[in-house]
């Protein structure tokens, strides 16, 4: 089959693009025909893993698995002698932060992990799309007690995690301030947002008056002591980045014997319950993630150096399902 490849840790030039042998299911395994996966920032921090606890979980030296990918949507081409909760042709999405080998024309996964039929009415690029970026924007809200007439502003509203966490805030009624990019303005402001700033002129951390009782950075690119003034006198910092110096993994015990403002930090977990979520979100028509650019395999180098240049919206795909034809 083919698949995208790496065997050290680095940039976008440890990719290569060949052809491996067909991965084989096991008993409680499925195997899948890929049709698209993304290029996250899950993606690109596992391909540098720069931050060393990550190689605790890929591998010390090198990558464990050769084959890179954290999520995907395809077809189910074959099930193991225990698996019940699936058929063959059936059309599936799943993640797997920690990797699932996704980045190749077949892969295979224990029907035990985060993986949900596609509904009907969305196509194998939509629920791909869906995926990792939805996944964690479920994380900021699981860390959170929404109330009707909540407040929230969300920095990096046109990002993966951002867009998604925007839509599932909206399709609850929640008022949204939104921030994002000079080309994106009109994608917020159609999609309802309350208020918008745009980063790349103005600095919403000095000019909003308005007090909030959340700021969701999904982006990391802000801070508690920068957006502590936009907060209620009981609001909630939550950011998708571990902070300068790693301070949102200590800020979360100080700010909470302190009382009053506080920050929290969304590690992520339950990615059943995220893509169980998601799915009904799309089925219901309340969630349709953006897609801003979709890449061959052979362009994987083009798509992960897109991805780390920060400027990309919504979600970066690669293009499997013609894989076969090409090979």
């Amino acid at each position: 089959m083919k698949a995208i490849t790496r065997d050290a840790y680095g940039n976008s030039d440890v990719l290569h693009i060949e052809e491996i042998q067909k991965p084989e299911h096991a008993d409680n395994e499925i195997l899948i025909r890929v049709h698209f996966t993304t290029v996250n920032r899950t993606d690109c921090a596992n391909l540098s893993a720069t931050q060393f606890l990550l190689r605790l979980f890929l591998g010390l030296r090198r990558p464990t698995s050769r084959v890179p990918g954290t999520d995907f949507a395809g077809e189910v081409v074959g099930i193991g002698t225990k698996v019940n909760a699936f058929s063959v042709g059936d059309r599936v999405f799943g993640l797997n932060d920690v990797g699932l080998a996704s980045q190749a024309e077949f892969m295979v996964i224990k029907q035990d992990q985060a993986i949900q039929t596609i509904p009907k009415n969305v196509g194998y690029d939509q629920a791909a799309a869906c995926a990792e970026g939805a996944h964690y924007a479920y994380n900021f809200l699981n860390k959170v007690q929404l109330n009707k007439g909540d407040k929230i502003l969300v920095n990096g509203a046109t990002g993966a995690i951002g867009s998604a966490l925007f839509q599932i805030l909206k399709s609850i009624g929640i008022y949204v301030t939104a921030v994002g990019n000079t080309k994106n303005m009109e994608l917020l402001i159609s999609q309802g947002a309350d208020k918008v700033y745009n980063y790349e002129t103005e600095d919403f951390t000095q000019i909003d008056n308005d007090q909030y009782d959340f700021v969701f950075d999904a982006v990391g690119k802000s801070s508690f002591g920068k957006c502590k003034n936009l907060l209620k006198p009981k609001g909630i910092y939550i950011s998708s980045e571990l902070g300068p110096g790693s301070e949102n993994l200590y800020l979360p015990f100080i700010t909470s014997l302190q009382g009053g403002k506080r920050v929290a930090f969304p590690f992520p977990k339950d990615k059943k319950q995220s893509i169980s979520s998601i799915r009904q979100l799309l089925e219901n028509g309340k969630f349709k993630p953006v897609i801003d650019r979709t890449y061959t395999p052979e362009e994987v180098r083009d798509a992960y150096d897109y991805v780390q240049s920060g400027n990309k919206t919504g979600n970066v795909l690669i293009d499997f399902s013609r894989a076969e034809e090409s090979s």
